[in-house]
């Protein structure tokens, strides 16, 4: 079945109710439905064929939920990227994924100059007066996309890739999770299911990213029925946030990363708000500390969610609802259902119970692969099990897990995740850098911050380190920190102990970069 099935569905639930707000713009059910149909004939005019992936390159706005459900419509693939991502990056993902066309905003459409040509590049209308006076280069205005005539929904295998879902991994290059309708589908179901069934009338706020966690959650708000609100604001920001909610009595927070739920607490004007309609609000992305979760209950009420899941197992491993978390501190809740979780050794054999080891999951979620990466996939992917690269143990009384490493070393910065491998790489370019070890370290606003230890043949500014990584990766994967060390804890064979790193206590004395 087409994912795009839950928009037909939704919109017969809502009747004429708004399907997205946007600042002063609304769009309808019936609106939403006849543009994404258009829009998705649009891209067949433009030669692009069942199968053909689309890169979405901008910030949260209409036009990308628009494009999005096209996608899904028409039997393309969506490939949404982070917008914030070097424009070298983004040239990768272009490029290994083959995408036949790319969705650009003013706001990202320098990083459209590189591509190759044969890349059709889609510019959606300028957001406001100011973009509208910078112009645009040469490319397809997103008004003329949509086609005079809309297109029937594409039928589509349920294993048929909808959403190649960009990751990384310990080679630090992006990796393309192959997220099937079947896959999204059976998201949604859990969704309604574990977290909420969403109630007619809800409302959903979107101010994370559409491209990755939040855009998620569309599929289990549009397929009930309900208004989506995308704050208009470019960033984040506490105030705004908790306006929107009260402007537009917002019933659901789509989707936060810990520091964006930290951040909304400690608002100093947070009680000055009328929060009385939100009843219910999902973390995820990164580990929710017990204090933070303790301090958000306080401020919301027993109203939280935390879920773990993949790009890989979109939204979907474990789930540990709002009356539970405090009950059991520092776990991530137990499997989703129709998720099957094990935890296994090193060979891939049970562990005891109550042992550490990989947590591994099997279910209608699991991505199909890695886009053109079978290496990848076959290491990932065994026997139907998903190797999520997470450590972790199951109490053996009640089945809840609780992570205790990440396997992978990756980084959780603000929701985001950065894989030292690439800033190290980054960092190794400079001549007088001789050995390098990335590692994230506690941050109690981001979540986790990104130190480099570096060992230098001359002496070096922290600065330069930093600028250095900038002119290469996104800006939240460059060092908040750099420690200058004479050598680094290294094992008997020679490998970097970067446990003991974060161990050190001479992390005080670090340069620190903000």
């Amino acid at each position: 079945m087409n994912v795009a099935h839950l928009l037909v569905d939704g919109s017969r639930r809502a009747g004429g109710a708004d399907a997205l707000v946007f600042g002063g713009r609304r769009t309808s059910y019936p609106e939403l439905v006849d543009r994404v149909a258009r829009v998705a004939a649009g891209l067949r005019r433009l030669g692009l064929r069942p199968g053909d992936r689309v890169a979405l390159l901008l910030p949260n706005r209409p036009e990308l939920v628009e494009m999005l459900w096209a996608c899904f419509w028409g039997g393309f693939v969506a490939v949404p990227l982070n917008w914030h991502l070097h424009p070298d990056e983004i040239a990768y993902v272009v490029e290994q994924s083959g995408a036949a066309a790319i969705l650009v905003s003013a706001e990202t459409s320098a990083a459209a100059d590189t591509l190759p040509p044969q890349v059709r590049i889609i510019r959606a209308p300028a957001a406001t007066a100011a973009e509208a006076a910078e112009g645009t280069n040469a490319g397809t205005a997103y008004s003329a996309v949509p086609a005079a005539r809309p297109l029937d929904m594409a039928a589509v295998d349920d294993a048929d890739s909808a959403w190649l879902f960009y990751t990384s991994g310990t080679t630090g290059r992006p990796k393309g999770a192959t997220l099937s309708h079947r896959n999204l589908a059976a998201m949604t179901a859990t969704y309604h299911a574990d977290i909420d069934p969403v109630a007619p009338g809800s409302s959903f706020l979107h101010a994370a990213p559409l491209t990755h966690g939040s855009g998620l959650y569309l599929l289990p708000a549009i397929g009930r029925g309900a208004t989506n609100v995308i704050s208009p604001s470019g960033s984040f920001s506490p105030g705004d946030y908790l306006g929107q909610i009260e402007r537009h009595k917002i019933t659901h927070a789509a989707f936060l990363a810990p520091t964006m739920l930290n951040r909304i607490v400690r608002d100093p004007q947070f009680a000055t708000y009328d929060l009385s309609g939100l009843r219910s609000i999902v973390v995820g992305g990164a580990p929710l500390y017990q204090e933070d979760l303790r301090a958000a209950v306080n401020a919301f009420g027993p109203i939280i969610t935390q879920m773990y899941g993949q790009g890989e197992a979109p939204m979907t491993i474990t789930v540990m609802p709002p009356g539970d978390a405090l009950a059991h501190p520092g776990s991530c809740g137990r499997p989703f259902g129709g998720i099957d979780l094990r935890i296994v050794a090193q060979n891939g054999s049970p562990v005891p119970d109550g042992s550490d080891g990989e947590v591994i999951v099997r279910g209608a979620v699991v991505m199909n692969g890695y886009w053109k990466n079978p290496k990848a996939t076959a290491e990932t992917l065994v026997d139907g099990w998903l190797h999520t690269g997470d450590i972790g143990h199951l109490d053996p009384d009640d089945g809840y897990l609780y992570l205790t490493d990440r396997a992978k070393d990756v980084i959780i910065t603000g929701g985001s995740n950065v894989y030292p491998r690439e800033v190290e790489e980054v960092l190794l370019t400079h001549p007088a850098v001789r050995e390098v070890a990335v590692v994230g370290v506690p941050d109690s606003e981001w979540g986790e911050s990104v130190v480099a230890f570096v060992v230098a043949d001359q002496t070096l500014g922290a600065a330069e380190l930093v600028e250095l990584c900038k002119a290469h990766l996104a800006s939240f994967k460059k060092p908040r920190s750099v420690v200058f060390v004479d050598d680094l804890p290294k094992n008997a064979t020679g490998k970097i102990v970067k446990r003991q790193l974060r161990q050190e206590t001479h992390l005080a004395d670090r340069q620190i970069i903000r």
